[in-house]
């Protein structure tokens, strides 16, 4: 059997994924995040001219999203072998996003998304019962154990408590090229990561 190498592996066989609608890629065309300058740029433009593995935040307050974050970040050196970006958006407002950067050093980019719209266009799903689960809870526990905390200042601010906090997240893999998207991994409760092999497989990897 020939090893793997760290290239672009478009394959995602096996992995857990769904189909994108075609509405769902209409609709992206429409939503504009803002970089920590807080300039607006098309979310689609995020991956137009290169792939990119895009981390959807809860909210930029969540300690589960920075144990994720730092998961993805983890694996940076195999996404930068392979060309691809690492990217990270969350509801709320660039106040947050920067807040956010500066306290977790995230490796990649981070961009805000203060009407929710990259979430409600990809269908991610949101609700007290996705936030409040016996998983949830005991994943809070491990990530508290392993050192990680909730940022509880940025979790009530104004942007982030009139959404309730219950917005759940995700990860996609998508690119080149705008309605090019080749994984998504919608997370049913808080916490639920998807398997790190299955998103470098995705961006990173090729059979030689």
């Amino acid at each position: 059997m020939q090893p793997y190498s760290y290239k672009c592996y478009c394959s995602i066989a096996g992995s857990k994924t769904s189909a994108v609608s075609e509405d769902s890629t209409n609709l992206l065309d429409t939503v504009q995040v803002f970089d920590l300058n807080g300039n607006g740029i098309p979310i689609s433009d995020l991956w137009k001219d290169r792939k990119a593995v895009v981390a959807f935040a809860r909210h930029f307050g969540c300690v589960l999203c920075r144990k994720r974050a730092d998961h993805l970040a983890a694996e940076k050196d195999k996404m930068d072998a392979a060309g691809v970006a690492l990217v990270l958006i969350g509801p709320g407002s660039v106040d947050q996003a920067r807040a956010f950067s500066n306290q977790t050093k995230f490796k990649g980019e981070v961009y805000a998304d203060p009407s929710y719209s990259s979430y409600e266009a990809l269908r991610f799903v949101s609700g007290v019962s996705t936030t409040f689960t016996p998983g949830a809870g005991l994943k809070i526990i491990q990530a508290y154990m392993e050192g990680y905390r909730q940022d509880w200042g940025l979790s009530f601010e104004k942007d982030t408590r009139t959404r309730g906090g219950w917005q759940q997240g995700g990860v996609i893999v998508a690119g080149p090229g705008k309605n090019n998207i080749l994984y998504i991994h919608k997370d049913k409760e808080a916490g639920d990561d998807p398997d790190i092999e299955d998103v470098l497989k995705a961006c990173c990897l090729q059979r030689n």
